[in-house]
């Protein structure tokens, strides 16, 4: 199974030359340290900042200069920072190619649910919501199950949406997975050691196996 930072390497594939690409909290962060060689990207923290780079080195942290998840990240050169006004202009112009979100649950028709749970204090939704109903792309960057074990690839959501039929690709611990048109979660490759099998057993949405299912290649 992959830890955070394998997940977060297996999206960073999915990063190509010339994107705008919007990271979300959580594992999503992570994608900036894996950017490929040779591959120019541009950053975009919806707090205001364009040109994002990746996590500091202990002890050269800048306090004033941090992410959507309060965590302190470098500015690239010709970066630029502005106020979230501007920044969500930018969302919501579909100005992002690409939104990296996480999630605490989606469906098999591409919800997701990841800015409240029930009975638990909120500070409030973020981003999330103009994200999801402004983006050209979501990839979900998520664990497959929850600390109970409990499948969080659902027939349906039981957490509140955050957005309906929004997600095009998932990657967990487990897996890599598109969401069709019609609905259902298409396994495209099982993570390093795992079998289709233990994927199966995680999913309790519908699950699609179209022939031999590939490894990741993370590296």
């Amino acid at each position: 199974m992959l830890d955070k930072n394998g997940i977060a390497k297996r999206i960073a594939k999915e990063v190509k030359d010339g994107m705008y690409v919007n990271l979300g909290i959580g594992i999503p962060t992570l994608v900036a340290n894996f950017i490929p060689d040779g591959v120019n990207v541009v950053l975009q923290s919806e707090n205001g900042i364009l040109g994002m780079g990746p996590f500091p080195i202990e002890g050269e942290e800048d306090a004033d200069l941090i992410n959507a998840g309060k965590q302190t990240v470098t500015l690239l050169k010709g970066s630029s920072v502005f106020d979230s006004a501007m920044s969500f202009g930018m969302i919501r112009s579909q100005k992002v190619n690409l939104t990296i979100l996480g999630a605490m649950e989606v469906s098999e028709n591409g919800d997701i649910a990841n800015w409240k749970i029930p009975g638990k204090m909120v500070k409030g939704m973020g981003g999330a919501m103009d994200l999801v109903a402004s983006a050209k792309n979501i990839i979900v960057a998520m664990q497959h199950v929850n600390k109970a074990g409990e499948s969080k690839l659902l027939p349906n959501c039981d957490l509140p949406l955050t957005g309906i039929r929004c997600v095009k690709k998932i990657v967990t611990e487990l897996a890599v997975l598109d969401i069709l048109p019609e609905g259902g979660f298409r396994l495209l490759e099982r993570a390093p050691g795992v079998s289709v099998e233990q994927i199966k057993n995680a999913t309790l949405g519908k699950l699609i196996i179209e022939g031999e299912i590939p490894e990741m290649i993370i590296d």
